[in-house]
């Protein structure tokens, strides 16, 4: 079992950066790929972000459209952190943002933490 606990979201004015961070605890090397998702109030989870954790530490990075470019997804193997660190922050990026572990074929998410982009 892996745990997931986002935290670092807030109310940021339009043009600002946020850092969201995802701390895992648990059976933690069962971890293969960490996402970032986002969901608007009455719409599904949609993709921000993928981590690929590279077994050399060699990570891989991929981005949907609207995350490329301004939003970087990071980690700290000691932390057992994962970061999606946002800048150039729009009021269209205003949602709940969740982190996703996926290990062996399981997953996990965390409970989310809200981002508001003011205009």
């Amino acid at each position: 079992q892996v745990q997931l606990v986002e935290s670092g979201g807030g109310l940021v004015q339009a043009g600002g950066s946020l850092r969201l961070s995802c701390a895992a605890s648990g059976d933690t090397s069962r971890i293969e790929v960490m996402r970032w998702y986002r969901q608007f109030p009455g719409t599904r989870r949609e993709l921000v972000g993928t981590l690929r954790i590279g077994s050399s530490g060699g990570d891989t990075t991929n981005y949907e459209p609207s995350a490329e470019g301004r939003f970087t997804i990071s980690r700290d193997n000691v932390k057992k952190t994962t970061y999606l660190q946002m800048t150039s922050l729009k009021p269209e990026d205003t949602a709940v943002y969740y982190c996703y572990a996926d290990g062996y074929g399981d997953g996990y998410w965390g409970q989310g933490t809200q981002v508001t982009v003011s205009s």
